[in-house]
């Protein structure tokens, strides 16, 4: 349609004010941002490349880095077997993760968000953990592991059914397995309310009508519950696979990644080499290997649940 002379004008009026208009709006828009990619930068970015500048030199963090080593370090840490181990470790807390923790923490979301009695005594027992410090949670679990059944409670037990005290931190065969539990304590009552929060979301209306369609409870989780809470289970997937293989401060504190390096993880791994025994460079590779590990898991993964929530539709 030919626009009249008096139209033209008001829309050539409206390009011309909205131009400085947009470009206003982009401007608060980055001065707003602007503290935060400063923040970014300094704190994430920067250390990255200061971490693949020093990962090529054999480094002990006093003076300058001068011995330029190249990728001597990578190749160095790929054939020790003290890191496959710590990789293999990492996998296996990954696996115990996300096979045993969050299923559990599923099935009690569901009991918990749907008519239990006392409910929310529940949330709040199983939550408290998460609020602790990793240092308080990790002494108290090693006062619980004490082999001296007058002063470990978990012994005392063993003792009182079996007559023998666990050594749960000195058994190699055991100690990650005892580890594992402590994390389950501690990170139980988060991804909880992580499926309690997506429970929230999914209308009660849908799960009434399949009721009415004759739907019994089992069919009611597996084919309207579990697939609405699509978006809430990836991200608890996301979240704890990252946590197992940064995992840290617990580990370190209970066992240093004993015994025999039954329970080295990368992160204790690192710090060993890092902070220990000096060995700055070497450590920075070993931080790049975490690096890239999390990050390949991140774009696989992203890549693969990449698909639309049921609950976009309702």
């Amino acid at each position: 349609m030919q626009k009249t002379p008096f139209v033209a004008d008001i829309y050539s009026q409206r390009r011309i004010s909205g131009s400085p208009r947009r470009f206003q709006d982009g401007l608060l828009i980055a001065l707003f941002l602007l503290p935060a990619l400063i923040l970014f930068l300094l704190f994430v970015i920067y250390p990255i490349f200061r971490s693949i500048y020093f990962s090529m030199f054999d480094w002990n963090g006093l003076g300058p880095a001068v011995d330029f080593v190249g990728l001597q370090n990578f190749k160095d840490i790929l054939s020790d077997q003290v890191f496959l181990k710590a990789v293999w470790n990492v996998l296996l807390i990954v696996v115990f993760s996300v096979g045993l923790q969050l299923p559990l923490a599923l099935g009690l979301a569901v009991m918990v968000g749907r008519g239990l009695p006392g409910r929310g005594l529940f949330r709040t027992i199983f939550f408290m953990p998460y609020v602790l410090a990793e240092v308080n949670v990790a002494i108290m679990w090693m006062l619980l592991f004490n082999p001296d059944p007058d002063r470990g409670l978990l012994n005392a037990i063993a003792v009182a059914l079996s007559g023998e005290p666990i050594g749960w931190l000195g058994n190699p065969s055991l100690v990650l397995f005892s580890i594992f539990i402590a994390l389950t304590w501690k990170y139980f009552g988060f991804h909880m309310l992580l499926y309690l929060a997506g429970l929230q979301n999914i209308p009660l209306e849908i799960e009434e009508a399949a009721r009415i369609d004759g739907a019994n409870s089992f069919q009611n989780f597996f084919y309207i519950t579990l697939p609405l809470l699509g978006s809430t289970i990836r991200t608890s997937v996301y979240l704890s696979v990252l946590g197992s293989i940064q995992q840290f401060i617990l580990v370190w504190i209970m066992t240093k990644g004993g015994p025999i390096n039954a329970s080295e993880t990368l992160a204790t791994y690192m710090y060993r080499f890092g902070f220990i025994r000096f060995q700055l460079g070497y450590g920075s590779a070993v931080a790049i290997y975490m690096f890239i590990l999390c990050l390949i898991f991140s774009l696989v993964y992203q890549r693969l649940t990449r698909q639309p929530d049921y609950l976009t539709g309702l």
